[in-house]
């Protein structure tokens, strides 16, 4: 296995807070998959949630070598946790296929936050 990219984001929490306060669902709409959007109603920290799936898109996006964009928009990128809670990326749409392109078979995904601040790392491998 070789690294075909690598990505890392940092998202300050209360600027992401000033974004919800201000736009609220529907920012929660461009940013978040739909399956996302349950775990955002349920939060009852939206804004640190939000500022955790931000950098995460924002790394992944980064690691496949694109930004957010024509190859990749923040709904295609989807943070999923496995069974034992570890975060998980799945892509669909035009990530999906851009990845496929690349050769992405693997990702890994690590996060931190504090109260200031969301971090996010992604690696893709083939």
């Amino acid at each position: 296995m070789s690294v075909l990219g690598v990505g890392t984001d940092l998202v300050a929490v209360a600027r992401m807070a000033a974004l919800h306060e201000r736009y609220g669902e529907r920012l929660a709409r461009r940013l978040l998959a739909p399956a996302e959007r349950e775990a955002y109603r349920a939060s009852p920290a939206p804004a640190a949630l939000l500022a955790r799936r931000f950098a995460a898109k924002e790394a992944a996006a980064k690691a496949l070598g694109t930004g957010i964009g024509a190859h990749a928009a923040f709904t295609d990128i989807e943070l999923v946790h496995d069974p034992a809670g570890a975060p998980q990326l799945r892509l669909h749409g035009a990530a999906a296929r851009h990845a496929e392109t690349l050769g992405v078979r693997r990702s890994h995904v690590s996060l931190s936050d504090e109260r200031d601040y969301a971090l996010a790392f992604v690696v893709l491998e083939d």
